[in-house]
C-alpha cells in the first residue's frame, strides 16, 4: 500500500494537546483503513509530521478532516511519499526515534530518477560526519519536497552531514524525544 504524509499544527503548543493530536491520528488513520507508521513532533510541540499507510489518497482526505482530527489547527495531506534509505518492514518494527528532521523544497527541474541517483551517488559521504547518522527519507511523490531524519548531537552536526552530501536545508528541525505513536 502506498504511504502518505500529513502535517499538522497544533495549537496550543503543548503535550497535552500533542497527545490528543496523535491519538485522533491513530484513530483516523484506522477508520481510513490504513496504518501509523511513524509520527515526529517539532520540539517545540507545533508540528507533527504523520507518515500513514493506506489505499488510498481520497479515503484519507475523508478521514482527515476537522471533525475527526479536532485538536489539529491545521491539516496538510495527504501527499503521497516514498521511502527512501530504509525498509518498511524494519521501520514498522522499530518504530525509530529521529533527532532532527530536514525539510528540502526540491528544484523544479528534479524529477524522482534523478534525485535517487543523486542520493545514491552522494549517501556515502555521510562517512565523512561520523557523528550524524542519517536514518531515512520521505520523498513526496509530486517532487515538492522531501523530509530527512537524523540522529546527531546537535543542529551543527545535521549542518554539516547535509554539507557533506551538498544537500541543502531548506528548513531544519529539533524533534520532542517525548512523542511518538
Amino acid at each position: 500500500m502506498p504511504l502518505f504524509l500529513f502535517e499538522l499544527t497544533v495549537a496550543p503548543a503543548e503535550r497535552t494537546a500533542v497527545n490528543a493530536l496523535l491519538d485522533e491520528v491513530v484513530k483516523a488513520a484506522a477508520d481510513a483503513g490504513g496504518d501509523l507508521i511513524e509520527s515526529q513532533v517539532t520540539a517545540g510541540l507545533d508540528r507533527v509530521f504523520a507518515i500513514v499507510e493506506a489505499s488510498g489518497a481520497v479515503v484519507l482526505a475523508d478521514a482527515f478532516t476537522g471533525a475527526t482530527v479536532p485538536s489539529a489547527a491545521g491539516i496538510s495531506g495527504p501527499d503521497e511519499v516514498r521511502l527512501v534509505g530504509a525498509d518498511l518492514a524494519a521501520l514498522k518494527a522499530a518504530r525509530p526515534r529521529a533527532g532532527y528532521l530536514v525539510e528540502w523544497d526540491l528544484p523544479a527541474e528534479l524529477d524522482m530518477e534523478s534525485y535517487l541517483e543523486r542520493k545514491r551517488a552522494k549517501a556515502p559521504r555521510y562517512a565523512d560526519v561520523p557523528e550524524v547518522s542519517f536514518l531515512r527519507t520521505y520523498v513526496r511523490e509530486d517532487m515538492e519536497k522531501c523530509l530527512c531524519f537524523y540522529d546527531a548531537p546537535d543542529e551543527d552536526v545535521v549542518r554539516l552531514g547535509r554539507a557533506a552530501v551538498d544537500t541543502p536545508i531548506d528548513r531544519l528541525h529539533a524533534l520532542d524525544p517525548g512523542t511518538s505513536r
